[in-house]
């Protein structure tokens, strides 16, 4: 049989048979795992398998897995030589980020941008609680919407709260899958209830003693938005840090918008943009046509290659 998985509670896969609809609650099969996947999910949301029904009612055992469009991965947190899947098969990511209560980092930012563009993933940046933004930090917040919407990334300002913004967005999902992400916090299962209120999700209250966000998602699920099952929104844990996986140094350049573009005007093609003469992306660092946050989250990136440990994206 086949299916698509909607849930993944770390320990099984709840997957939805394509013929039936009934779901059955999945183990992954053994000898499924040793086959090179370096994650620590080998299977993830929004992944297309093939499964064999058991004896125990609604359970299965996954044997194969389709080839993937696309997925989204950063380093594990504990394991520095896996990576862990957040999910496969996307069309669209919403990156959920709030410039207070809590603020999201722009190295977070930019290493997640970065990764999806590894991925063909496209992303538009959802600025939540706008309704809390005042004074100094609306400045600021503009400044970051035209820094992006420059570089050519979609930005959209919303409150979940009040609903400001929600309709509009609610119209980009129609038809898609769309993966919700961002830091604990920023307002992601509020968001849900604020698109598709039926679906009712547990939320938390941002901590007064530390401006953080607690993890109210415990596990990653794929929701259907529409009876007909016509589009699907993915809620995903909080994530804290944004550890690069698997990119050479080489590489990690094109994976910033602009810096790839500058890049072609560079005198040396291996040029990695940090001491070499001639070089078009320092030029362009100096005149400000890159910012100096982007080119320092590049040199983070950079960074992570002579490190053992995952780099989060906060201190």
């Amino acid at each position: 049989m086949k299916g698509l998985v909607i849930r993944n509670t770390g320990y099984s896969y709840t997957v939805r048979a394509d013929e039936s609809g009934a779901l059955y609650e999945c183990k992954v099969k053994g000898n499924f795992r040793i086959k090179g996947i370096r994650t620590t999910n080998p299977v993830a949301i929004g992944d297309r398998v093939e499964f064999t029904p058991q004896q125990e009612e609604n359970a299965g055992l996954i044997v194969a897995l389709e080839d993937r469009r696309n997925y989204i991965i950063r380093k594990s947190t504990n394991l520095s030589k896996q990576s862990h899947i957040l999910a496969a098969n996307v069309d669209q990511c919403f990156l959920i980020v709030t410039v207070t209560r809590p603020e999201t980092s722009l190295i977070f930012i930019d290493r997640f941008l970065a990764s999806a563009e590894a991925y063909r993933v496209p992303v538009t940046l959802v600025f939540n609680k706008v309704d809390l933004v005042e004074g100094d930090w609306r400045e600021y917040l503009e400044g970051m919407v035209n820094l992006y919407e420059t570089i050519g990334y979609e930005c959209r300002q919303i409150s979940a709260k009040t609903g400001l913004g929600v309709e509009e967005l609610r119209k980009e999902l129609s038809g898609k899958v769309t993966l919700l992400s961002g830091n604990s916090g920023v307002g992601k299962s509020t968001l849900i209830n604020a698109l598709f209120p039926h679906l009712n999700l547990k939320t938390s209250e941002i901590s007064d003693a530390y401006n953080t966000g607690k993890h109210t998602t415990t596990f990653s699920e794929m929701y259907p938005i529409s009876s007909s099952g016509d589009g699907y929104i993915i809620d995903t844990p909080g994530i804290k840090g944004f550890g690069t996986f698997d990119m050479e140094k080489e590489e990690i350049g094109h994976y910033f918008k602009e810096i790839f573009r500058f890049s072609a005007q560079c005198k040396f093609h291996n040029c990695t943009h940090t001491h070499e003469p001639h070089c078009a992306v320092l030029e362009a660092v100096e005149r400000h046509d890159i910012s100096e946050s982007r080119y320092n989250s590049y040199l983070s990136m950079l960074e992570d290659e002579n490190e053992e440990k995952y780099r989060a994206a906060h201190p």
